[in-house]
């Protein structure tokens, strides 16, 4: 059995985070070092590395939940041209979601979060507050 993942952490309450939704099988939550304002990440509470992992249900409802997210973020975002995905499990050994609102290619493909957009706590709970269901 692996080590309890970041993201298996802020599932349990073991630290904190700017939740924006909650199911039994999913969590969305505001990245604090977004690439991107309004960059969110979606997790399944099983704790995979990749969405191949996942049992059928949870990866149903991943999905599910990714699409929910998406669209509040296009109702939220409405001057932005797309809704961003990007899946993955590189950092943190458990699969995610990011959705982030962009306009251009060059917003799509930011890899390293823009230090000006992170960790500012009082626009975090803000933004949280808007985006939250």
């Amino acid at each position: 059995m692996q080590p309890d993942s970041i993201f298996t952490k802020i599932i349990k309450g073991e630290i904190p985070s700017y939740k924006i939704y909650e199911d039994d099988k999913t969590l969305a939550f505001l990245d604090i070092h977004p690439v991107q304002p309004g960059m969110v990440l979606v997790v399944p509470k099983t704790q995979v590395e990749t969405f191949m992992d996942l049992p059928d249900e949870d990866y149903i409802a991943f999905w599910q939940t990714v699409k929910k997210v998406g669209q509040r973020l296009r109702q939220k975002f409405p001057s932005k041209k797309r809704i961003a995905i990007q899946v993955e499990g590189l950092e943190v050994p458990h699969l995610h979601a990011k959705l982030f609102p962009f306009d251009t290619a060059d917003e799509f493909r930011a890899t390293k979060p823009n230090a000006e957009l992170g960790a500012n706590y009082e626009s975090l709970a803000e933004l949280a507050k808007l985006l939250e269901f």
